[in-house]
C-alpha cells in the first residue's frame, strides 16, 4: 500500500477517551520530556541517531537527512524495530502510532509496517497536535465544569476520600507527591508535561462518564512538590466552594503516624533493605529542615531533637516515639498555617463533617 492509502486518525477526543494504546516512535529523550499514559516508546531512531540526522538536515538539507536516516536504521536494526512494533500490535490490535509532528518518522514507521503486512493507523499532527488538544481541553474544562474542593487539616485523610469517590481527580496521585514537605516519593515525580496530561485525561474521563455532576478535587496549592497545576485549573479551584473534613487531633496524629512513619518506613525497606534506616532518617530530617525558614530556629531545633531520639529508639519502642515530633510539628506548624489560610476563605465553605457525612454529601451533589 502507498502512504496515501494508509489510515490517518485526527479524532483526538475519541482516541484519548477510549484509551487507545499508542506506539510513540520518537527518540527516548523526546518521550521522557512528555508522553501519554497509554503510549509505549518503541523508537524509529535512538537519541544519537536522531541527533545525527538533525545535524545533517541543518547542514545538507532534507533529502540528505532522509538518506542518512535510512543508512543508520537498516538491516537487522531496522528489523528489530519493526518486530517490536509488530509484537505490540499483536497484543494491542487497535493501537495507533505517532511521532513528534505526524510527519516523516511516523510515515516511515507506518510504511515499514505495511510492507511487513501490518496496517497501523497513524495520528495526524503527531504528539504536538495531541498536546495542543489537551492544553485546550484543560482550559475548556476548567472554565465549564463545576468543582468542589475537599479541605481539612493535615492528617484528616483527604486523599482517602478522594480515592473513594467516583467523580473526583487525585491530583497528588497524578503528581506522585503527597503535597507536603514529608510527601516526597522514593522515586521521581513525573515530568511537568506528563503531570498536566494525566490531570486533563482524568478530567475528560470523569466528564464523559458524569457529564452533569460536580468534580471533587483536593484543596491544593498550585505546587505539588516540584510540579505545578495548570493555571486555568488553579483559577477554577480558587473560585470553587469548599467542604471541610473535621477529625479529632488524636485521630489525625494516628493517620500521620501511619503515613509519614510506618508506611514510609515499609516502603523504604522494600526500596533498599540494607540501608533502610539511614534512608528513612535522611528523609525525615531533610523534610523537617525544608520547613526551617517557616518554623524558625528554636522550633526546628526542638522538633529535630524529638525526631532524632525517635530514630535512635524506633526499633525498641515499635516506632511509637515518632508521635512526639508529629504532635509538635502539627501543633506548631501545620495547624496554625492551615487555620490562617482557612480563615481567609471561610466564605467558600459549604459543608463540614466527618468522613462519612462528607462522602454522603459529595455523593449526592449534582
Amino acid at each position: 500500500m502507498t502512504q496515501s492509502q494508509l489510515p490517518l486518525i485526527n479524532d483526538y477526543f475519541d482516541l484519548l477517551t477510549n484509551k487507545i494504546p499508542m506506539i510513540d516512535v520518537r527518540a527516548p529523550v523526546e518521550f521522557q520530556s512528555g508522553a501519554l499514559p497509554l503510549s509505549e516508546n518503541l523508537i524509529l531512531m535512538s537519541d544519537d541517531e536522531r541527533q545525527q540526522v538533525g545535524i545533517c538536515y541543518k547542514e545538507q538539507g532534507s533529502q540528505a537527512a532522509i538518506n542518512l536516516g535510512h543508512h543508520l536504521v537498516n538491516g537487522e536494526k531496522k528489523q528489530r524495530r519493526i518486530d517490536a512494533w509488530v509484537d505490540f500490535l499483536i497484543s494491542n490490535p487497535n493501537a495507533v502510532l505517532y511521532c513528534a509532528r505526524g510527519g516523516l518518522r511516523s510515515q516511515i514507521s507506518q510504511q515499514w509496517l505495511a510492507d511487513a503486512g501490518v496496517i497501523c493507523p497513524r495520528i495526524e499532527g503527531g504528539y504536538k497536535s495531541l498536546r495542543r488538544f489537551l492544553i485546550n481541553q484543560t482550559a475548556n474544562l476548567s472554565s465549564s465544569e463545576k468543582f468542589v474542593l475537599l479541605s481539612g487539616m493535615t492528617g484528616t485523610g483527604k486523599t482517602d476520600i478522594i480515592k473513594s469517590l467516583s467523580r473526583s481527580i487525585d491530583l497528588e496521585g497524578a503528581a506522585n507527591h503527597k503535597g507536603s514537605s514529608f510527601g516526597r516519593p522514593l522515586d521521581q515525580q513525573p515530568s511537568q508535561v506528563d503531570f498536566e496530561n494525566k490531570i486533563v485525561l482524568d478530567l475528560m474521563a470523569v466528564k464523559q462518564k458524569y457529564p452533569q455532576r460536580s468534580i471533587t478535587l483536593e484543596d491544593e496549592s498550585r505546587n505539588i512538590g516540584s510540579r505545578h497545576l495548570p493555571i486555568p485549573l488553579t483559577d477554577a479551584m480558587n473560585r470553587s466552594p469548599m467542604v471541610v473534613i473535621e477529625l479529632s487531633f488524636d485521630e489525625r496524629i494516628e493517620k500521620l503516624f501511619q503515613e509519614y512513619v510506618i508506611d514510609r518506613y515499609q516502603k523504604t525497606l522494600a526500596y533498599e533493605e540494607e540501608n533502610a534506616d539511614g534512608i528513612f532518617a535522611d528523609y525525615l530530617t531533610a523534610s523537617l529542615l525544608r520547613l526551617k525558614k517557616r518554623l524558625g530556629d528554636q522550633r526546628t531545633t526542638h522538633i529535630l531533637k524529638l525526631m532524632k531520639k525517635a530514630l535512635q529508639i524506633q526499633h525498641e519502642d515499635n516506632f511509637n516515639h515518632h508521635r512526639e515530633w508529629l504532635i509538635a510539628i502539627t501543633k506548631d506548624y501545620y495547624d496554625p498555617m492551615y487555620l490562617y489560610q482557612l480563615k481567609k476563605r471561610e466564605q467558600k465553605i459549604v459543608f463540614k463533617g466527618n468522613h462519612q457525612s462528607i462522602k454522603e454529601w459529595l455523593s449526592e451533589l449534582s
